[in-house]
């Protein structure tokens, strides 16, 4: 599948699928389903109730990859996230029993719920597809995405993720109170179906998806939108309220995203358009506030809301010559 035609019918279609049960967020999936076709991992942070897991097992369903989910919990120890030595007394030795982080597409739901310990026992899986137990290095399949689910840190019973670990995620997305018309279709959707469980048909499966993410790879980036990403992220260190701005891995993570973006509207190359589309939901995780602007309840995705109207747009560009 090279054709980016090819690429925004399928991803159209996995759209569609998860719109069967998944009711006013498109955009938020959108930017999801791009996020994994970039090879990224996906938060979703709101309070409870508004479909957030739904979401996130509904797109894994659409995406046809090997999937467990991990309700966490905080007795939840890093063993049982990548698997810990049990004796095998036929054998008389200790062998490796795999945990659930060894699936194509791990969901990690109200992952701030348990311990930082455990949460940074998916920190290696995230950052280089792998984990370590006890000195021995397994890895994990390919691919390998993590989408997790997160309360707001002033719920009960939640733990702040370490800065490290959230900036392994390559966006986070807030879902929000559906409209009125949402909602009353989402009560709807429950009487026709007469049932509790939805169910969301496979559109494409793990080797596909490897090869709509090798045709994201080769989406032509013009200089000027790469320098463009480089200027947003640097705006963010310069910014009033901001402590530590966002790293290059955030201007990565910008012009990865907006490579998917472009192929899921048809596009073999990026627009600035497409950068200041996820600029919020890519940086504003990554930005840590003073102590005064965290006190006073300053919001990040307004920072870079700001450093977004100030950085220079660059020409429109287009396609390779």
């Amino acid at each position: 599948m090279t054709n980016t035609t090819e690429i925004a019918n399928t991803g159209r279609r996995i759209l569609d699928a998860v719109r069967t049960v998944v009711v006013g967020m498109d955009d938020t999936l959108e930017i999801a389903l791009a996020t994994i076709l970039a090879g990224g991992h996906v938060l979703f942070e709101d309070v409870p109730g508004l479909g957030k897991t739904l979401a996130a097992r509904s797109l894994a369903s659409a995406l046809g990859l090997d999937f467990r989910r991990l309700q966490c919990t905080p007795d939840m120890l890093p063993g049982d996230v990548t698997g810990s030595y049990v004796y095998a007394p036929d054998s008389g030795d200790f062998v490796f029993r795999p945990g659930p982080i060894f699936t194509g597409l791990l969901l990690a739901d109200e992952i701030n719920r348990t311990t930082p310990k455990t949460q940074s026992a998916m920190l290696e899986a995230m950052a280089e597809r792998q984990v370590t137990v006890e000195g021995n290095s397994y890895q994990l399949a390919r691919p390998f995405h993590v989408i997790a689910t997160a309360n707001p840190i002033e719920y009960e019973g939640t733990y702040a993720l370490p800065e490290a670990q959230l900036d392994r995620f390559m966006v986070r997305l807030s879902v929000g109170y559906p409209e009125p018309e949402g909602e009353t279709e989402i009560l709807l959707g429950r009487v026709r179906r007469q049932r509790e469980e939805t169910s969301v048909d496979a559109v494409i499966d793990a080797a596909q998806l490897r090869e709509v993410q090798a045709a994201v790879e080769a989406i032509h980036v013009d200089p000027d939108v790469a320098r463009y990403c480089v200027d947003l992220a640097r705006g963010t260190r310069a910014a009033q309220n901001v402590s530590v701005g966002a790293s290059p891995r955030g201007s990565q993570s910008l012009l990865l995203l907006g490579r998917a973006l472009a192929a899921l509207d048809g596009r073999d190359y990026v627009r600035p358009d497409d950068i200041k589309r996820i600029a919020v939901p890519v940086l504003a995780h990554r930005l840590t506030l003073t102590p005064q602007a965290w006190a006073q309840g300053v919001d990040p995705a307004r920072i870079v809301a700001g450093v977004l109207s100030e950085v220079a747009v660059p020409p429109t560009v287009g396609a390779a010559r």
